[in-house]
C-alpha cells in the first residue's frame, strides 16, 4: 500500500476522524466531511488499519467552512473548526446512535434533544503547557506528543481566561514568567471575571511569597493562586482556595482540585435538565463532585446520599450543602466500592462518571438497587454504549456478565454540546425500570 493515498471519505466516527476504505484497509483521517475527495498520506499501520495524515481536499462537501483560529489542525485541540456549529451537531448525533448501536447493540430511533450554545468563547477552564526553551512560550501539546505548540490565540476560551493567557503568553515571551513552570491551568467564574490558578513549577526559582507576588502583580483578577513545587511535593495556597459559581440560585464552591464542567453557557440548562422531573423519596447522587445535582436533589428528596472519591470535591460538597440549607448523606469513595456494598433504595439515580464510564459489574450493581428511574450523564459514547448494554440487558453486554435481573429501557436522549469545535460528546440518558 502506497504512502500517498486518494481517498473518499465515508462518515466521521467517534475521536474526530473521517473512515474510508483504500486497497482493503479501513483509514482513518482527521479534518475532513462525509462525502470529501482527499489526498493523504500513510502515517502508521496496525494490521489492515491505517492512520493518515491530510494533504489536500480534492472536492471539499459543501458544508465545508473556513476555520476561526490560525493554529487549527497544529495544535490538535480543535477537530471541527472546517464545520459549522450546527452541522456539527448533526454529525455528533449520527456517531452517537452508531456507536451505540456497533458497541452495545442499543438501537435508539427516537429524538435526540440537541442543547447547544455559542460555539466559541465557552471554556471556563484550560491547560497551558510552557515550553522553557527558547523562545519560551505557552501552548498546548500535541495529540499523543510531548512536543508543545506555543499559540497565539484559542478562541473557544471564555472572554476573560483569553485575556489571562494573552497576559501569560506576554510574560512568558517577555522573560517575565518565572522560571521552572511546567504547566498552568486557570478556571474563570461563572461571571467571568474572577480566576484561580494552578502553576506547577519543577521546583520553585524564588521563594512562594516573591512567586505569587509576581503574578498578582501582572494579573490582579487572580482570586485564588496555587503554586506546586513538584521536587519537593509542596504546595503553596494564597487566597480563598476556592472560587465561587452560581447556577440555578445555588451557589457552588469549586476548589482548585475540584471539578465543575467547563460550558459557562450550558450549566444551568444541564442542571436543570438532569433534575427535572425527578421524584420520590431517596436520590442517589454517583460522582456527585462538588454537588452540582445533589443541592437541587436535596431540596426535592427527603433524602440524598452522594458518592465521589475526590476529597477535595466532598468537601466543597459539605459547604456548599451547608450554605443552601440541606441535609445530605455523602460517601467518599469510589462508586464501584460503594455499589458493591450499600443496601440504600433508591427512586432515582443520578450518575456523571469520567470518561470510563461506570464499569459493566458497577452497573450490573447498580441495576440490582432497582430504582426506578436511572439518570446518565455520559461524556464518552463508547463506555456509554457498554453500561447501556449492561443495564438494558442486551446481547451485546460483556459475556462476564450475566445480566441484572431489574431490566431498563431507554425513555430520553438529549446532546449537550458541551464542547463545542471538538469530537467531544456529552450524553444525557433517562432510563426507566421495565422489570
Amino acid at each position: 500500500m502506497a504512502d500517498e493515498l486518494r481517498l473518499s471519505i465515508e462518515k466521521l466516527i467517534y475521536g474526530g476522524d473521517g473512515l474510508a476504505h483504500a486497497d482493503g484497509n479501513t483509514v482513518f483521517v482527521p479534518y475532513v466531511l462525509p462525502g470529501e475527495e482527499v489526498r493523504a498520506n500513510a502515517k502508521s499501520r496496525k494490521k489492515k488499519l491505517v492512520w493518515a495524515e491530510l494533504l489536500e481536499v480534492m472536492s471539499p462537501a459543501k458544508e465545508r467552512g473556513k476555520a476561526k483560529c490560525a493554529h487549527f489542525q497544529k495544535c490538535g485541540g480543535c477537530h471541527y473548526q472546517h464545520i459549522p456549529a450546527t452541522e456539527q451537531v448533526r454529525l455528533k448525533k449520527e456517531i452517537l446512535r452508531e456507536t451505540l448501536s456497533r458497541l452495545g447493540g442499543i438501537w435508539w430511533e427516537g429524538t435526540i434533544v440537541e442543547h447547544s450554545a455559542a460555539p466559541y468563547g465557552y471554556r471556563n477552564r484550560a491547560q497551558w503547557a510552557v515550553r522553557s526553551g527558547m523562545p519560551r512560550a505557552l501552548g498546548y501539546f500535541l495529540p499523543e506528543s510531548t512536543v508543545i505548540v506555543p499559540i497565539d490565540e484559542c478562541p473557544v476560551l471564555s472572554p476573560r481566561l483569553a485575556r489571562t493567557f494573552a497576559k501569560l503568553q506576554d510574560m512568558a515571551r517577555s522573560g517575565t514568567l518565572p522560571a521552572g513552570i511546567q504547566e498552568i491551568e486557570a478556571f474563570a467564574d461563572s461571571a467571568d471575571q474572577k480566576i484561580a490558578l494552578n502553576v506547577a513549577f519543577e521546583k520553585f526559582s524564588k521563594s512562594a511569597a516573591e512567586l505569587a507576588s509576581a503574578f498578582r502583580t501582572a494579573l490582579p483578577e487572580i482570586e485564588s493562586l496555587l503554586l506546586l513545587d513538584q521536587k519537593k511535593d509542596r504546595f503553596e495556597l494564597t487566597g480563598p482556595g476556592y472560587l465561587t459559581h452560581e447556577a440555578d440560585g445555588f451557589k457552588y464552591r469549586v476548589s482548585h482540585l475540584s471539578f465543575f464542567q467547563v460550558n459557562r453557557f450550558l450549566i444551568e440548562d444541564l442542571l436543570k435538565t438532569v433534575t427535572a422531573n425527578a421524584q420520590g423519596k431517596v436520590a442517589l447522587d454517583l460522582y456527585s463532585g462538588v454537588g452540582f445535582f445533589t443541592l437541587p436533589l436535596a431540596k426535592m428528596f427527603e433524602k440524598v446520599v452522594s458518592v465521589d472519591a475526590n476529597l477535595a470535591a466532598t468537601r466543597d460538597l459539605y459547604v456548599n450543602a451547608e450554605i443552601a440549607g440541606v441535609k445530605i448523606v455523602s460517601h467518599n469513595e469510589h462508586v464501584e466500592e460503594f455499589l458493591k456494598k450499600t443496601d440504600e433504595k433508591p427512586d432515582i439515580v443520578i450518575l456523571d462518571p469520567p470518561r470510563a464510564g461506570l464499569g459493566a459489574e458497577a452497573a450490573e450493581k447498580l441495576a440490582e438497587l432497582g430504582a426506578k428511574e436511572i439518570v446518565y450523564l455520559s461524556c464518552d459514547p463508547s463506555t456509554l454504549a457498554r453500561d447501556l448494554a449492561v443495564l438494558t440487558n442486551s446481547p451485546r453486554k460483556p459475556k462476564e456478565i450475566t445480566g441484572p435481573s431489574i431490566r431498563y429501557k431507554i425513555a430520553e436522549m438529549h446532546l449537550f454540546d458541551l464542547f463545542p469545535q471538538t469530537f467531544h460528546i456529552e450524553t444525557f440518558v433517562r432510563l426507566r425500570k421495565t422489570a
